[in-house]
Protein backbone atom coordinates (compact mmCIF):
# COMPACT_ATOMS: atom_id res chain seq x y z
CA UNK A 1 0.00 0.00 0.00
CA UNK A 2 1.78 3.30 -0.97
CA UNK A 3 2.53 5.79 1.72
CA UNK A 4 0.69 8.92 2.61
CA UNK A 5 2.49 12.26 2.86
CA UNK A 6 4.37 12.66 5.65
CA UNK A 7 4.13 16.66 6.49
CA UNK A 8 3.10 16.94 10.57
CA UNK A 9 5.32 18.22 13.04
CA UNK A 10 4.72 17.50 17.18
CA UNK A 11 3.48 21.30 17.73
CA UNK A 12 1.03 20.85 14.29
CA UNK A 13 0.30 17.16 15.85
CA UNK A 14 -0.71 18.61 19.01
CA UNK A 15 -2.65 21.51 17.80
CA UNK A 16 -4.52 19.03 15.57
CA UNK A 17 -5.78 16.81 18.65
CA UNK A 18 -6.52 19.75 20.77
CA UNK A 19 -8.83 21.53 18.36
CA UNK A 20 -10.86 18.26 17.60
CA UNK A 21 -11.16 17.86 21.30
CA UNK A 22 -12.15 21.93 22.00
CA UNK A 23 -14.41 21.33 19.04
CA UNK A 24 -17.79 22.09 19.60
CA UNK A 25 -18.21 22.09 23.56
CA UNK A 26 -15.52 24.13 24.57
CA UNK A 27 -17.50 27.09 25.46
CA UNK A 28 -20.72 25.71 25.86
CA UNK A 29 -20.50 22.06 27.35
CA UNK A 30 -19.09 23.71 30.88
CA UNK A 31 -21.66 25.59 31.00
CA UNK A 32 -24.45 22.93 30.71
CA UNK A 33 -22.20 21.04 33.47
CA UNK A 34 -22.75 23.25 35.81
CA UNK A 35 -26.74 23.03 35.25
CA UNK A 36 -25.82 19.26 36.23
CA UNK A 37 -23.66 19.20 38.68
CA UNK A 38 -23.59 22.62 40.34
CA UNK A 39 -20.65 22.99 42.07
CA UNK A 40 -18.74 19.86 41.71
CA UNK A 41 -18.88 20.16 37.74
CA UNK A 42 -15.28 20.82 38.38
CA UNK A 43 -14.56 16.88 39.51
CA UNK A 44 -16.49 15.72 36.51
CA UNK A 45 -13.86 17.65 34.36
CA UNK A 46 -10.48 16.17 36.74
CA UNK A 47 -12.98 12.88 36.93
CA UNK A 48 -12.88 12.85 33.22
CA UNK A 49 -9.25 14.15 32.59
CA UNK A 50 -7.58 11.14 35.06
CA UNK A 51 -9.80 9.06 32.97
CA UNK A 52 -8.92 10.12 29.49
CA UNK A 53 -4.81 10.66 30.24
CA UNK A 54 -4.20 6.58 30.22
CA UNK A 55 -6.77 5.82 27.56
CA UNK A 56 -4.63 8.86 25.21
CA UNK A 57 -1.69 7.10 26.12
CA UNK A 58 -2.48 3.85 25.40
CA UNK A 59 -3.54 5.12 21.90
CA UNK A 60 -0.76 6.68 21.33
CA UNK A 61 1.81 3.94 22.16
CA UNK A 62 -0.79 1.86 19.43
CA UNK A 63 -0.30 4.71 17.03
CA UNK A 64 3.72 4.75 17.38
CA UNK A 65 4.09 1.38 17.88
CA UNK A 66 1.46 -0.12 14.90
CA UNK A 67 1.22 3.17 12.25
CA UNK A 68 -1.47 2.63 9.78
CA UNK A 69 -3.89 4.41 8.11
CA UNK A 70 -6.92 2.29 9.42
CA UNK A 71 -5.99 3.47 13.27
CA UNK A 72 -8.17 1.50 15.85
CA UNK A 73 -9.19 -1.08 13.01
CA UNK A 74 -5.72 -1.96 12.59
CA UNK A 75 -4.94 -2.44 15.81
CA UNK A 76 -8.17 -4.79 16.37
CA UNK A 77 -7.30 -6.79 13.14
CA UNK A 78 -4.23 -7.45 14.77
CA UNK A 79 -4.98 -9.00 18.02
CA UNK A 80 -8.31 -10.67 17.06
CA UNK A 81 -8.40 -10.62 13.18
CA UNK A 82 -10.37 -9.31 10.11
CA UNK A 83 -13.84 -9.76 11.27
CA UNK A 84 -13.56 -7.70 14.51
CA UNK A 85 -11.54 -5.30 12.58
CA UNK A 86 -14.03 -4.58 9.83
CA UNK A 87 -17.03 -4.31 12.58
CA UNK A 88 -14.86 -1.83 14.54
CA UNK A 89 -13.76 0.26 10.84
CA UNK A 90 -17.15 0.18 9.91
CA UNK A 91 -19.10 0.84 12.70
CA UNK A 92 -17.20 4.34 12.54
CA UNK A 93 -17.32 4.83 9.05
CA UNK A 94 -21.36 4.92 9.70
CA UNK A 95 -21.04 6.66 12.52
CA UNK A 96 -18.70 9.67 11.87
CA UNK A 97 -21.34 11.40 8.57
CA UNK A 98 -24.42 12.14 11.44
CA UNK A 99 -21.86 12.59 13.92
CA UNK A 100 -20.36 15.68 11.33
CA UNK A 101 -23.60 16.93 10.47
CA UNK A 102 -24.76 17.34 13.77
CA UNK A 103 -21.51 19.17 15.31
CA UNK A 104 -21.95 21.14 12.05
CA UNK A 105 -25.74 22.12 13.37
CA UNK A 106 -24.13 22.81 16.87
CA UNK A 107 -20.99 24.65 15.20
CA UNK A 108 -23.65 27.34 13.60
CA UNK A 109 -25.14 27.77 17.57
CA UNK A 110 -22.51 29.91 17.77
CA UNK A 111 -23.30 32.43 15.04
CA UNK A 112 -26.91 32.84 16.82
CA UNK A 113 -25.41 35.95 18.89
CA UNK A 114 -23.80 37.78 15.97
CA UNK A 115 -26.10 36.99 13.09
CA UNK A 116 -29.56 36.07 12.78
CA UNK A 117 -30.25 33.21 10.23
CA UNK A 118 -33.32 31.79 8.94
CA UNK A 119 -33.20 27.65 8.22
CA UNK A 120 -32.54 27.86 4.79
CA UNK A 121 -29.44 30.33 5.45
CA UNK A 122 -27.98 28.23 7.62
CA UNK A 123 -28.81 24.81 5.76
CA UNK A 124 -26.26 26.90 2.51
CA UNK A 125 -24.11 28.23 5.34
CA UNK A 126 -23.52 24.68 6.72
CA UNK A 127 -23.18 22.97 2.93
CA UNK A 128 -20.65 25.58 1.99
CA UNK A 129 -18.29 24.72 5.16
CA UNK A 130 -18.28 21.15 3.81
CA UNK A 131 -16.89 22.30 0.64
CA UNK A 132 -14.69 24.87 2.35
CA UNK A 133 -13.27 21.46 4.46
CA UNK A 134 -12.80 19.29 1.29
CA UNK A 135 -10.61 22.35 -0.17
CA UNK A 136 -8.41 22.59 3.03
CA UNK A 137 -8.29 18.69 3.20
CA UNK A 138 -7.19 18.14 -0.57
CA UNK A 139 -3.63 19.37 0.34
CA UNK A 140 -2.92 17.57 2.80
CA UNK A 141 -2.74 18.13 6.82
CA UNK A 142 0.12 20.48 6.89
CA UNK A 143 -2.06 23.89 6.35
CA UNK A 144 -5.07 22.47 8.95
CA UNK A 145 -1.96 21.59 11.32
CA UNK A 146 -0.81 24.75 11.41
CA UNK A 147 -4.10 26.62 11.29
CA UNK A 148 -5.11 24.65 14.32
CA UNK A 149 -2.13 25.34 16.13
CA UNK A 150 -2.99 29.01 16.16
CA UNK A 151 -6.66 28.30 17.05
CA UNK A 152 -5.73 26.03 20.43
CA UNK A 153 -3.07 29.16 21.19
CA UNK A 154 -6.03 31.62 20.93
CA UNK A 155 -8.81 29.63 22.69
CA UNK A 156 -5.56 29.18 25.15
CA UNK A 157 -4.74 32.74 25.68
CA UNK A 158 -8.22 33.95 26.14
CA UNK A 159 -9.42 31.40 28.85
CA UNK A 160 -5.76 32.37 30.82
CA UNK A 161 -6.98 36.53 30.06
CA UNK A 162 -10.47 35.72 31.63
CA UNK A 163 -9.09 34.04 34.27
CA UNK A 164 -6.75 36.79 35.44
CA UNK A 165 -9.10 39.00 35.03
CA UNK A 166 -11.73 37.18 37.21
CA UNK A 167 -9.27 36.21 39.85
CA UNK A 168 -7.84 40.07 40.59
CA UNK A 169 -11.57 42.10 40.20
CA UNK A 170 -13.33 41.70 43.20
CA UNK A 171 -15.23 38.48 43.08
CA UNK A 172 -19.47 38.27 42.56
CA UNK A 173 -21.16 37.59 45.58
CA UNK A 174 -24.42 36.90 44.45
CA UNK A 175 -25.79 32.99 43.04
CA UNK A 176 -25.19 33.55 39.40
CA UNK A 177 -28.07 31.83 37.11
CA UNK A 178 -26.39 29.04 36.38
CA UNK A 179 -25.79 27.60 39.46
CA UNK A 180 -29.35 28.66 40.59
CA UNK A 181 -30.43 26.71 37.79
CA UNK A 182 -28.47 23.64 39.78
CA UNK A 183 -31.16 21.41 41.54
CA UNK A 184 -28.94 18.86 41.94
CA UNK A 185 -25.44 20.75 43.27
CA UNK A 186 -23.36 17.96 44.88
CA UNK A 187 -25.41 15.16 43.69
CA UNK A 188 -23.72 11.53 42.36
CA UNK A 189 -26.38 11.87 39.84
CA UNK A 190 -25.75 15.52 38.62
CA UNK A 191 -22.15 13.73 38.67
CA UNK A 192 -22.71 11.31 36.48
CA UNK A 193 -24.45 13.68 34.41
CA UNK A 194 -22.00 15.98 34.15
CA UNK A 195 -19.48 13.64 33.02
CA UNK A 196 -21.77 12.15 30.21
CA UNK A 197 -22.16 15.28 28.93
CA UNK A 198 -18.31 16.22 29.44
CA UNK A 199 -17.76 13.10 27.15
CA UNK A 200 -18.54 14.99 24.13
CA UNK A 201 -15.49 16.99 24.47
CA UNK A 202 -13.03 13.87 24.70
CA UNK A 203 -14.65 11.46 21.59
CA UNK A 204 -12.08 12.29 19.11
CA UNK A 205 -8.51 11.12 20.52
CA UNK A 206 -8.40 7.91 18.24
CA UNK A 207 -9.04 9.75 15.29
CA UNK A 208 -5.62 11.47 15.66
CA UNK A 209 -4.39 7.44 14.96
CA UNK A 210 -5.81 7.42 11.60
CA UNK A 211 -3.19 10.20 10.59
CA UNK A 212 0.33 8.82 12.67
CA UNK A 213 1.71 7.74 9.21
CA UNK A 214 2.03 11.06 8.49
CA UNK A 215 4.05 12.81 11.11
CA UNK A 216 7.48 13.64 10.31
CA UNK A 217 8.71 11.59 13.03
CA UNK A 218 6.14 8.77 14.48
CA UNK A 219 8.29 7.51 16.92
CA UNK A 220 10.02 10.83 18.25
CA UNK A 221 6.64 13.41 18.35
CA UNK A 222 3.27 10.82 18.40
CA UNK A 223 2.80 10.25 22.05
CA UNK A 224 4.13 13.90 23.45
CA UNK A 225 1.87 15.41 20.77
CA UNK A 226 -1.26 13.78 21.74
CA UNK A 227 -0.55 13.49 25.72
CA UNK A 228 0.09 17.67 25.37
CA UNK A 229 -2.80 18.30 23.59
CA UNK A 230 -5.38 16.41 25.51
CA UNK A 231 -4.12 17.50 29.26
CA UNK A 232 -3.90 21.19 27.37
CA UNK A 233 -8.06 20.82 26.26
CA UNK A 234 -8.59 19.14 30.04
CA UNK A 235 -7.03 22.21 31.43
CA UNK A 236 -9.19 24.65 29.56
CA UNK A 237 -12.28 22.97 30.26
CA UNK A 238 -11.79 23.23 33.95
CA UNK A 239 -10.78 26.90 33.61
CA UNK A 240 -13.96 27.50 31.15
CA UNK A 241 -15.97 25.54 34.30
CA UNK A 242 -14.56 27.66 36.91
CA UNK A 243 -15.75 30.62 34.62
CA UNK A 244 -19.09 29.69 33.77
CA UNK A 245 -19.87 29.62 37.80
CA UNK A 246 -19.05 33.41 37.86
CA UNK A 247 -21.06 34.48 34.18
CA UNK A 248 -23.88 36.35 34.14
CA UNK A 249 -27.55 35.91 33.41
CA UNK A 250 -26.58 34.79 29.59
CA UNK A 251 -27.70 32.25 27.19
CA UNK A 252 -23.90 31.72 26.53
CA UNK A 253 -22.85 32.01 30.28
CA UNK A 254 -18.35 32.57 28.59
CA UNK A 255 -20.15 35.20 26.47
CA UNK A 256 -21.49 37.24 28.95
CA UNK A 257 -18.66 36.70 31.30
CA UNK A 258 -16.25 38.53 28.53
CA UNK A 259 -18.45 41.24 27.49
CA UNK A 260 -18.84 41.87 31.28
CA UNK A 261 -15.23 41.93 31.45
CA UNK A 262 -14.16 43.51 27.82
CA UNK A 263 -17.23 44.94 26.27
CA UNK A 264 -19.35 44.25 23.92
CA UNK A 265 -16.77 42.31 21.82
CA UNK A 266 -17.85 39.12 23.59
CA UNK A 267 -20.47 37.63 20.77
CA UNK A 268 -17.44 38.10 18.14
CA UNK A 269 -14.53 36.81 19.95
CA UNK A 270 -16.09 33.49 21.81
CA UNK A 271 -18.64 32.84 19.21
CA UNK A 272 -15.76 33.55 16.23
CA UNK A 273 -13.58 30.84 18.17
CA UNK A 274 -16.51 28.39 19.12
CA UNK A 275 -17.48 28.69 15.43
CA UNK A 276 -14.02 27.96 13.79
CA UNK A 277 -13.34 25.61 16.49
CA UNK A 278 -16.16 23.05 15.62
CA UNK A 279 -15.21 23.29 11.85
CA UNK A 280 -11.26 22.43 12.68
CA UNK A 281 -12.89 18.84 14.39
CA UNK A 282 -14.71 18.00 11.71
CA UNK A 283 -12.21 19.09 9.47
CA UNK A 284 -9.82 16.43 11.24
CA UNK A 285 -12.65 13.79 11.44
CA UNK A 286 -13.23 14.46 7.63
CA UNK A 287 -9.48 13.59 7.62
CA UNK A 288 -9.28 10.27 9.60
CA UNK A 289 -12.70 8.84 7.64
CA UNK A 290 -10.84 9.51 4.52
CA UNK A 291 -7.66 7.78 5.69
CA UNK A 292 -9.88 4.72 6.88
CA UNK A 293 -11.98 4.53 3.52
CA UNK A 294 -8.73 4.04 1.81
CA UNK A 295 -6.88 1.77 3.69
CA UNK A 296 -10.19 -0.37 3.46
CA UNK A 297 -10.46 -0.24 -0.37
CA UNK A 298 -7.09 -1.91 -0.38
CA UNK A 299 -7.86 -4.49 1.78
CA UNK A 300 -11.01 -5.28 -0.75
CA UNK A 301 -13.63 -3.79 2.28
CA UNK A 302 -14.46 -0.77 -0.10
CA UNK A 303 -14.42 -0.31 -3.48
CA UNK A 304 -10.93 0.20 -5.21
CA UNK A 305 -11.94 3.59 -6.49
CA UNK A 306 -11.37 5.55 -3.32
CA UNK A 307 -7.88 3.92 -3.50
CA UNK A 308 -7.11 7.23 -5.59
CA UNK A 309 -4.34 9.69 -4.14
CA UNK A 310 -3.97 13.13 -5.65
CA UNK A 311 -0.90 15.19 -6.02
CA UNK A 312 -0.42 15.56 -2.82
CA UNK A 313 -0.87 11.92 -1.82
CA UNK A 314 -4.34 12.77 0.12
CA UNK A 315 -7.06 10.25 -0.53
CA UNK A 316 -9.39 13.32 -2.46
CA UNK A 317 -12.07 10.59 -3.74
CA UNK A 318 -12.86 8.54 -0.32
CA UNK A 319 -12.86 12.43 1.31
CA UNK A 320 -15.24 13.70 -1.73
CA UNK A 321 -17.80 10.74 -0.67
CA UNK A 322 -17.79 11.00 2.99
CA UNK A 323 -18.30 14.34 2.62
CA UNK A 324 -20.94 13.83 -0.23
CA UNK A 325 -22.57 11.19 2.80
CA UNK A 326 -22.41 13.70 5.55
CA UNK A 327 -23.76 16.31 3.37
CA UNK A 328 -26.90 14.04 2.43
CA UNK A 329 -27.60 13.61 6.08
CA UNK A 330 -27.45 17.23 6.85
CA UNK A 331 -30.05 17.74 4.28
CA UNK A 332 -32.10 14.86 5.55
CA UNK A 333 -32.12 16.27 8.83
CA UNK A 334 -33.48 19.97 7.58
CA UNK A 335 -36.03 18.29 5.23
CA UNK A 336 -37.35 15.64 8.32
CA UNK A 337 -36.53 18.29 11.01
CA UNK A 338 -34.63 15.31 12.78
CA UNK A 339 -33.13 15.89 16.17
CA UNK A 340 -29.41 15.85 15.53
CA UNK A 341 -28.55 16.62 18.97
CA UNK A 342 -29.85 13.60 20.22
CA UNK A 343 -28.42 11.47 17.17
CA UNK A 344 -25.14 13.11 17.75
CA UNK A 345 -25.56 11.43 21.77
CA UNK A 346 -26.10 8.35 20.05
CA UNK A 347 -22.89 8.49 17.84
CA UNK A 348 -21.06 8.77 21.10
CA UNK A 349 -21.54 4.68 21.96
CA UNK A 350 -19.98 4.16 18.51
CA UNK A 351 -16.97 5.70 20.14
CA UNK A 352 -16.67 4.38 23.28
CA UNK A 353 -17.07 0.92 21.39
CA UNK A 354 -14.20 1.74 19.11
CA UNK A 355 -11.99 2.64 22.44
CA UNK A 356 -12.99 -0.46 24.36
CA UNK A 357 -12.29 -2.33 21.72
CA UNK A 358 -8.93 -0.87 21.28
CA UNK A 359 -7.99 -1.23 25.06
CA UNK A 360 -8.23 -4.53 24.54
CA UNK A 361 -6.86 -5.12 21.39
CA UNK A 362 -3.71 -3.30 23.66
CA UNK A 363 -3.93 -5.87 26.24
CA UNK A 364 -2.91 -8.27 23.57
CA UNK A 365 -0.51 -6.20 21.49
CA UNK A 366 1.28 -3.72 23.79
CA UNK A 367 4.04 -4.64 26.49
CA UNK A 368 2.79 -6.01 29.99
CA UNK A 369 4.37 -2.80 31.62
CA UNK A 370 1.57 -0.88 29.53
CA UNK A 371 -1.65 -2.86 31.43
CA UNK A 372 -1.57 -0.90 34.23
CA UNK A 373 -2.68 1.94 31.93
CA UNK A 374 -4.98 -0.34 30.11
CA UNK A 375 -6.44 -1.09 32.57
CA UNK A 376 -7.69 2.58 34.64
CA UNK A 377 -8.83 3.10 30.59
CA UNK A 378 -11.25 0.22 30.29
CA UNK A 379 -12.57 0.97 33.32
CA UNK A 380 -12.72 4.87 31.98
CA UNK A 381 -15.05 3.30 29.53
CA UNK A 382 -16.97 1.03 31.19
CA UNK A 383 -18.13 4.40 33.17
CA UNK A 384 -19.05 6.21 30.10
CA UNK A 385 -21.26 3.53 28.95
CA UNK A 386 -22.82 3.74 32.36
CA UNK A 387 -23.44 7.58 31.50
CA UNK A 388 -24.05 6.94 28.18
CA UNK A 389 -26.40 4.64 29.57
CA UNK A 390 -29.54 3.96 26.81
CA UNK A 391 -27.59 5.89 24.06
CA UNK A 392 -25.44 3.39 24.03
CA UNK A 393 -28.51 0.90 21.79
CA UNK A 394 -27.68 2.70 18.72
CA UNK A 395 -23.85 1.15 19.18
CA UNK A 396 -24.79 -1.89 19.36
CA UNK A 397 -27.87 -2.36 17.29
CA UNK A 398 -25.54 -0.66 14.75
CA UNK A 399 -22.34 -2.98 15.36
CA UNK A 400 -25.22 -6.45 15.60
CA UNK A 401 -25.68 -5.31 11.92
CA UNK A 402 -22.78 -4.71 10.34
CA UNK A 403 -21.43 -8.08 12.34
CA UNK A 404 -24.22 -10.17 10.22
CA UNK A 405 -23.39 -8.27 7.22
CA UNK A 406 -20.03 -9.44 7.34
CA UNK A 407 -20.86 -12.96 8.27
CA UNK A 408 -23.30 -13.27 5.47
CA UNK A 409 -20.41 -12.03 3.30
CA UNK A 410 -17.92 -15.03 4.60
CA UNK A 411 -20.67 -17.48 3.94
CA UNK A 412 -21.27 -15.82 -0.01
CA UNK A 413 -17.81 -16.43 -0.69
CA UNK A 414 -17.47 -20.14 0.91
CA UNK A 415 -20.43 -21.14 -1.16
CA UNK A 416 -19.36 -19.05 -4.64
CA UNK A 417 -15.91 -19.52 -4.19
CA UNK A 418 -15.36 -18.23 -7.87
CA UNK A 419 -17.61 -15.03 -7.31
CA UNK A 420 -15.63 -11.65 -7.65
CA UNK A 421 -17.97 -9.51 -5.10
CA UNK A 422 -16.41 -6.66 -3.40
CA UNK A 423 -16.93 -6.32 0.26
CA UNK A 424 -19.38 -3.64 1.95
Amino acid sequence: MPRLNQTITRWQGMGLIATTLLGTGVFILPQLTIVAAGNKAIWAWVILLLGILPLTWVFAQLGRRFTHAAGPAYFVERAFGPLASRVIGLLFLFSVPPGAAAALVMTFKFLEPIISLSAEQQLGGELLIFLLLFYINRRGLQLSGRIQMGLTLTILLVVALMLVTTLIQAPITDVTPIMSQSVIVGDYSGLMQAIGLGIWSFLGIEAVTHLAGEFKDVQKDYIPATLTGVLLVGLIYIGCTWLSMWAPEHPLAMVGLFELQFGNSGRWIIGGLGFISGIATINIYFASLSRLAWSFSHDGILPHQLRSLNQYRVPTTALITFILISALMLLLSYLARMNFTLMAHWVNGSFVVVYSASMLAAWKLLDKRCRPAIAISLIACGMFIYCLGSAMLYALLLGLLITMIMLGQQYWKRSNPTSETVDL
